[in-house]
């Protein structure tokens, strides 16, 4: 069985709004509910346990369920950073659960394909997506180009990444022996030596974390229903 966790409970600092930003509006719905229809559309997919921060979690509850967003397990109150609120729904997935799937809850444009690709290319245990670096890259300090970055073989790493249960459990619980805080879910896998597939992201999977990301995703999504 592959169940997903939705990492939820930040309060989007950066986009500068009173309220977190996964319930800020794209279109109709709010980000959060947006990225959990596209999510459930991935065929294969047993349920989904969503983290929110602890003040949201019943309302969040009641906005699922009068949406009627399919395949929500539960809700659980999130932890103060990204990787706590995962580790917290790892917790609340069933243990036949063979597979985990994990996805930001602000990237709403994924596709049902790229979830399935993501799963299927973990047969190692361990599988990401994203792009490849197209750009110059530059290493600054302090308003100054310190060195260009070869960009042959970077990627931009995005979600969804999807794991072992089993791997995935080891690695959170040695991330939090060591005291060691990582950005994603792979690199807690990495620091187990073990490999962690790479497949094609998409372009268009936009993380909303700023004003102007949520200008270019109203932007996509309405040029979306117009098409």
């Amino acid at each position: 069985m592959t169940y997903a966790i939705v990492p939820a409970g930040g309060l989007g600092a950066r986009m500068g709004s009173r309220r977190p930003k996964q319930y800020l509006r794209l279109g109709r719905a709010p980000i959060l509910v947006a990225t959990l229809r596209a999510l459930g559309r991935a065929r294969g997919l047993d349920g989904i346990v969503v983290a929110v921060p602890a003040t949201h979690v019943e309302a969040t509850r009641r906005l699922l369920t009068r949406l009627r967003v399919p395949k929500i397990l539960d809700v659980v109150a999130g932890g103060v950073d990204r990787q706590e609120s995962v580790w917290r729904a790892l917790q609340r997935v069933p243990e036949s659960a063979r597979w985990i799937v994990v996805h930001d809850a602000v990237r709403p444009f994924i596709t049902g394909a790229l979830v399935e690709r993501v799963r299927a290319a973990a047969t190692a245990g361990a599988a990401t997506c994203g792009v490849p670096v197209r750009e110059t890259v530059k290493r600054v300090q302090d308003g100054v180009i310190e060195a260009t970055v070869e960009r042959q073989g970077l990627w931009l790493t995005q979600t969804p990444q999807a794991f072992a249960r089993a791997l995935l459990w080891e690695a959170h619980e040695k991330a939090r022996r060591d005291g060691f805080v990582g950005t994603d879910d792979a690199v807690l896998v990495e620091r187990l030596g073990m490999t962690v597939a790479m497949v094609p992201g998409l372009a268009h999977n936009l993380k909303i974390t700023t004003p102007e990301d949520l200008r270019t995703a109203r932007a996509w999504a309405r040029s979306r229903r117009r098409a």
